[in-house]
């Protein structure tokens, strides 16, 4: 098991009180497999990530409890000297926005260069040559020109490619992509996730891919883990979750996804709205927004019932 995330809890203290963000999440991704991680903004998917990073903002955010075993090591347990070797080398990050991920005074070339002297060292031979090799892995045309550019002086799509290089730059064994493709055209988009199963084919990247598209899930992802107000309410093979979703903010989810061959007056939506993750409901936290919700749903939050081999969901409406 590449990484294996054990009732994992972080919490933010904020003036408005403890914002419960991530709320015992648990999952595993196998090397060379990819988990989709979907759910409405501010559900905690990239909460999650920079949990697993251990890059939560501080003073406020803090993990108070779990376990994130990264080939079996505790990166929980982890020194802040101890992560920084950890970060980049052996799990890595693509944020979501390339804009304001590159610095916009350094060109391209100082960028990747930079993450590599991190973990092979100031004097390690042959960093430019590798930050060249870096840029030619995610398809970067002339990338010994493409070092000496500036952000500026590229596109959208170019400099998500860049920052995927410095992400990728050291072989690290676990990607975490963070809805790297909402910045980018539907053309360009297509591009970028293609190339992204290109070099996890030829890596061998085990990879949490964090989005709210289920049309992207079903193209990248082999599992999908669904999240709402801070905890995972269902997951399973993608093929098991889109011919037969079990949790009713799943289903609603996938229903609100537009059909190209259906005509329809008004795409379905959810009503209401997630709640605040400092002050949550009792019982189940999607009761209110629920069609099938009971006097039980508001009382007891519902477990983790399987439903096959490594399908679950945790509804009252499929629990025993």
């Amino acid at each position: 098991m590449l990484l294996d995330v054990k009732d994992l809890h972080a919490h933010l203290r904020t003036r408005w009180g403890t914002v419960k963000a991530v709320d015992g999440v648990s999952f595993s991704i196998e090397a060379g497999e990819t988990l989709g991680l979907v759910g409405e903004s501010g559900s905690g998917k990239t909460m999650t990530a920079l949990s697993l990073l251990r890059l939560l903002p501080e003073p406020a955010g803090r993990i108070v409890n779990g376990q994130v075993l990264l080939d079996g090591e505790d990166l929980v347990a982890k020194s802040e000297r101890e992560m920084r070797r950890i970060r980049g080398r052996r799990i890595s990050m693509i944020l979501q926005d390339p804009q304001t991920s590159l610095n916009p005074v350094f060109n391209v070339g100082n960028q990747i260069v930079e993450a590599l002297r991190v973990h092979l060292g100031r004097r390690a031979n042959g960093l430019w040559k590798r930050a060249e090799e870096a840029l030619r892995r995610v398809k970067v045309a002339a990338p010994q020109e493409r070092l000496r550019s500036f952000p500026h002086q590229m596109s959208g799509g170019m400099k998500q490619r860049v920052v995927g290089a410095i992400a990728l730059a050291s072989e690290p064994k676990l990607l975490i992509a963070d809805e790297p493709t909402t910045a980018l055209d539907v053309t360009i988009q297509l591009q970028y996730l293609m190339l992204l199963k290109d070099v996890q084919a030829r890596m061998g990247l085990g990879m949490l891919f964090i989005t709210h598209d289920f049309g992207i899930v079903a193209r990248m992802c082999d599992r999908v883990a669904v999240m709402y107000a801070g905890r995972i309410v269902e997951s399973g093979p993608v093929r098991e979750i889109f011919k037969a979703p079990r949790h009713p903010y799943t289903a609603a989810l996938m229903a609100s996804v537009p059909r190209m061959e259906a005509r329809v007056h008004r795409l379905p939506s959810i009503d209401g709205q997630p709640p605040a993750l400092h002050r949550l409901p009792g019982g189940c936290r999607f009761a209110p927004r629920c069609s099938y919700v009971d006097e039980r749903c508001r009382l007891e939050y519902p477990p983790a019932v399987a439903i096959g081999r490594s399908h679950a969901a945790a509804c009252w409406k499929v629990a025993p």
